[in-house]
């Protein structure tokens, strides 16, 4: 019982221990737009709220059926292209490979299926995403990532649509889908304050007498420029590890001078599409109105080469 106690406080202890030892690369896109709008990852304007830090805008995709029948399942596909060639900088300053994440926000009713409603081909096409809730009880608005870009430029989503036979609030019609895709890291974090994968700019006027280096909390090396106004102050602007320096000592610089490069390489982008939920019977319906029609003008064609038999006996006698 003491050696169980033991483990479970060693086991805990190391969890958080780790969490602040080592950088949670995971506390990403886009779950911090969840922080920013818990409600709904849409705002009333129409954007989606993945621009407030990703500020770049990049091409989405998405392609779903024109129209799914009730209670069956079929994939919407988000593309999400970008050069694989490219890297970013990451929260250290190194060089890594991008990562991709998505929105899926789905009419009303609408939802990821069940894994036993999955078949096996498409199971395939998913592969190892995982698939979250924007919000709990709203199983119609779906975040994923951030994953692998390399692997994942395009997201599979299997989707069950609703029956409304079932579902009494549920009706018939065409229905609006919105979609989200972002690749790389933002500008922004849900905090307001500007990661490192932006481009620094001189907040003063003046000449650039020092360009230092130091080492920042997480031990990372950074840019201290310090700039002497005409009025003899000197400001000092930090510049995080990941930007590369385009100045020098000695230069003159203008407020909103860019310091840095700007080493984005990512972006957002948003795309809305249309679905629509068929009632069978009208597929049925229309089906057997076409069958009809077409017996019709087959009935009038005979009725016709009858009538012109009919004619043609009529001048032989």
């Amino acid at each position: 019982m003491l050696n169980t106690l033991l483990i479970a406080i060693a086991t805990v202890t190391f969890f958080f221990t780790s969490d602040l030892a080592f950088t949670q690369t995971a506390a990403a896109y886009p779950f911090w737009a969840q922080q920013t709008a818990p409600e709904t990852p849409r705002e009333p304007t129409g954007r989606i709220v993945c621009a407030n830090c990703h500020l770049a805008a990049k091409p989405t995709e998405v392609e779903v059926p024109q129209s799914v029948l009730p209670d069956t399942v079929f994939k919407a596909v988000v593309k999400i292209p970008y050069d694989t060639s490219v890297q970013q900088v990451g929260a250290d300053g190194s060089k890594v490979g991008l990562n991709v994440g998505a929105v899926l926000m789905l009419p009303e009713g609408f939802k990821i299926a069940p894994e036993d409603r999955i078949s096996e081909e498409l199971k395939e096409e998913v592969g190892d995403v995982y698939f979250q809730p924007y919000k709990d009880g709203q199983d119609n608005v779906v975040i994923v990532g951030p994953i692998p870009g390399e692997q994942y430029q395009e997201i599979v989503f299997p989707v069950l649509s609703p029956n409304p036979a079932t579902d009494k609030n549920i009706h018939f019609g065409k229905y609006s889908v919105h979609v989200g895709g972002n690749r790389g890291r933002g500008q922004v974090y849900p905090t307001g304050d500007k990661s490192n994968n932006n481009a620094f700019t001189a907040s003063a006027a003046g000449t650039i007498t020092k360009i230092a280096k130091e080492q920042d909390d997480t031990g990372a090396v950074k840019y201290v420029v310090s700039i002497k106004t005409e009025s003899g102050n000197v400001v000092t602007d930090d510049v995080p590890a990941g930007p590369e320096l385009i100045v020098s000592e000695g230069q003159t610089v203008q407020t909103g001078d860019a310091l840095t490069n700007n080493p984005n390489v990512g972006g957002f982008g948003q795309i809305d599409a249309e679905i629509v939920l068929q009632d069978p019977s009208r597929v049925g319906w229309l089906i057997a109105f076409i069958c009809l029609v077409m017996l019709a003008q087959v009935m009038l064609v005979l009725k016709k080469k009858q009538v012109e038999k009919v004619q043609a006996a009529e001048m032989n006698f």
